[in-house]
């Protein structure tokens, strides 16, 4: 259910005014501090320097098998040109390769290689010690609260962002 103006004004005056940060602040700042954490490591892994991005699709590839291109845009939420780019880069440090659809000889598919598949069990690696270490500041509690809550949120029916379209 979408907040109104009297909702949003009375959790600014519960929070002590508008010096302090707001939930949606709070929330942004703690994902870009893990997501610091877990990029911070990619550089040192094989000496490949992946961005996040890489990253991701590299995961998205990896969790789902050979796929097309257009699945590996929509879980990223980018174009479709853009994921075409970024697999690309993938393609030349070596890592997924691409081959034809099975079920349809126009379109082609991309997977992992040997290398991708190590490089992405250690940058899940990476990602799990980063959250284990960035989560660790909570009580188990905590964190179940917080999973509970974040859950919740996410789940909340309304529109989601669409990808973007064009360059």
């Amino acid at each position: 259910m979408p907040l109104g103006l009297a909702t949003l004004t009375a959790m600014r005056s519960q929070r002590g005014g508008d010096d302090e940060p707001g939930l949606d602040e709070l929330l942004m700042g703690a994902a870009r501090a893990l997501r610091r954490r877990w990029s911070a490591g990619l550089a040192d892994i094989a000496g490949l320097e992946l961005s996040p991005h890489e990253a991701r699709a590299l995961r998205t590839i990896g969790h789902h098998g050979p796929t097309r291109l257009g699945v590996v845009a929509e879980h990223l939420r980018i174009a479709a040109r853009s994921a075409t780019d970024v697999v690309d880069r993938l393609e030349a440090r070596g890592l997924v390769e691409r081959a034809p659809d099975p079920s349809d000889r126009r379109a082609m598919t991309v997977a992992l290689t040997e290398r991708g598949t190590d490089v992405l069990a250690r940058t899940d690696a990476l990602r799990e010690e980063g959250a284990a270490e960035f989560f660790g500041a909570l009580t188990p509690a905590q964190r179940h609260t917080l999973a509970s809550l974040l859950s919740k949120l996410d789940s909340e029916p309304g529109p989601r962002r669409k990808p973007r379209m064009g360059p």
